[in-house]
């Protein structure tokens, strides 16, 4: 195994990294939204809260191993590079390792995720949205929501 095998890693760590950013990003702006909204103890809010809690522990975690990852893939090119092809070698492997895992734990994060939109879509089918409860119910027929069933 020669130097260039562990660099191919880079770019796809770097491009793993930048997706768990934005889902941390996408995730803490829920979080925000449903804190914000108007009754943040409603039903549907608090039945999404256990999951909200294992997505944010496990992007942090996901994160972490990620860069795990591209320490240990740095690691390996510096033993190559130094003439330790069996350091090398086990330090690219436990750099895949590590990728892995955090490609489980982001599938299991997106599990969790899809489990949230059902509990949505649950109360959307109950005939109940988030912004039918902030909005008081309107008698007539020429506002906004006037032709819309």
């Amino acid at each position: 195994m020669d130097i260039t095998t562990p660099a191919l890693l880079f770019p796809a760590i770097s491009l793993l990294l930048l997706a768990y950013t934005n889902r941390f990003l996408t995730l803490a702006q829920v979080i925000r939204q449903l804190h914000a909204s108007p009754d943040p103890r409603a039903e549907v809010v608090r039945r999404q809260l256990p999951g909200l809690r294992r997505r944010v522990w496990l992007i942090k975690v996901m994160q972490s191993v990620a860069v795990a990852s591209f320490l240990l893939c740095c690691l390996s090119m510096l033993a190559l590079f130094a003439g330790w092809q069996a350091g090398g070698q086990w330090l690219f492997a436990a750099s895949m390792l590590a990728l892995a895992v955090s490609l489980i734990l982001s599938l299991i994060e997106v599990l969790i995720s899809t489990n949230a939109l059902t509990v949505v879509l649950e109360d959307l089918e109950g005939g109940r949205s988030l912004d039918a409860r902030a909005v008081a119910p309107r008698d007539d027929s020429t506002g906004p929501g006037a032709g819309r069933t």
